[in-house]
């Protein structure tokens, strides 16, 4: 690819991100509905369930690493409708007309999606210091614990974009990423997966979840991390690569014409 082939790519990307996040400041709705319902959840696990379930801790330190995971799921979803919408509405079509790199398109939902979750994460965190939460990190563990969430997000928004691409309207865009919120509750996100019983605990154990939230939870309060930062890396990572083929490779499928 020529220097002005990069060029271009780049600033179509610059262009689509600035579109993209300009679009997610005025859809106002989708932004208070990701940034509520994590707030909600948090609400309710710490007041009302958190009395009742035994961690070993605080609940509230226990269960926040796994609300901000919820919350990246919740702002994911919201991309994978949006792309959905721009298939569906006859905004791709438009955007084809003009001289820009497919793969620039998907990179400014990603990049409002990481956005509009980096909002939604810091306004999580807040609350829960108002709920109660009292990390122990330092600097170094406060920028492990971001960058490791970065990654996720950045995998979970690149993998909603690929859905919203394959949906066929914004409600089956909903539909398809449904198991991106789901897939949490199976995890350590808020009870010990030793508690589960004996048929779920491999799953809560295992799934990719459960490592990042343990990773992201032992730099903030301090328990131990062992081969989860690892396992997190490898799941994130092979997350993201799969998704970033995946969607790219589906955009082209569709909008081939």
């Amino acid at each position: 690819m020529s220097h002005q082939s990069v060029a271009a790519a780049l600033s179509d990307t610059v262009t689509m991100i600035d579109r993209s996040v300009r679009l997610a400041r005025r859809n106002v709705d989708t932004l208070f509905a990701a940034i509520l319902l994590p707030l909600m959840m948090m609400a309710l696990f710490v007041y009302v369930f958190g009395g009742a379930i035994s961690t070993g801790t605080q609940y509230v330190n226990y269960v926040v690493p796994g609300m901000l995971l919820l919350t990246t799921g919740y702002g994911a979803a919201s991309t994978a409708m949006v792309v959905a919408d721009d298939m569906n509405t006859g905004m791709i079509d438009r955007l084809r007309s003009l001289p820009i790199h497919s793969f620039a398109v998907l990179t400014g939902h990603v990049a409002a999606s990481v956005a509009r979750n980096a909002l939604a994460t810091a306004i999580v965190v807040l609350a829960a210091l108002a709920m109660g939460f009292r990390p122990n990190a330092g600097v170094g563990e406060w920028l492990a614990a971001i960058g490791l969430l970065l990654l996720y997000v950045v995998a979970l928004s690149w993998l909603a974009a690929g859905l919203g691409v394959i949906a066929r309207s914004v409600e089956s865009a909903s539909t398809l990423s449904f198991f991106m919120l789901f897939l949490p509750y199976l995890s350590s996100a808020f009870v010990p997966p030793d508690t589960m019983p004996a048929w779920l605990r491999p799953i809560g154990m295992h799934q990719p979840i459960t490592p990042v939230i343990e990773t992201v939870r032992g730099f903030l309060t301090g328990t131990p991390v062992g081969n989860n930062g690892i396992r997190a890396l490898i799941w994130c990572s092979g997350l993201l690569l799969f998704s970033v083929v995946l969607a790219t490779s589906l955009y082209r499928k569709r909008t081939r014409r």
